[in-house]
């Protein structure tokens, strides 16, 4: 099982939009400093959004469409919507 995901980083007050498979560990790794443009916010990282996908395919094709709206408010949105608090 798949997983669409947002972060969502106080210290550069940003969002970061993924999709994995073991979410505890992509997470791990983004807190970590282990990619790029996610390093700048470690390690205050948290899960704002989680959407479950049956394929890896089904996972990234919601997750590059998330990605082209390119609407904070589209993202605070889907956010209010999910039940993660």
């Amino acid at each position: 099982m798949y997983t669409v995901y947002i972060l969502y980083s106080p210290k550069i007050d940003r969002f970061y939009i993924g999709s994995a498979e073991d979410m505890s560990n992509r997470l791990s790794h983004h807190n970590c400093g282990a990619t790029p443009f996610t390093k700048r916010g470690a390690p205050e990282w948290k899960i704002v959004y989680l959407e479950p996908a049956d394929s890896k395919s089904e996972a990234r094709k919601r997750e590059l469409q998330i990605k082209r709206m390119k609407s904070r408010k589209y993202l605070l949105k889907l956010i209010d919507q999910s039940q993660i608090q």
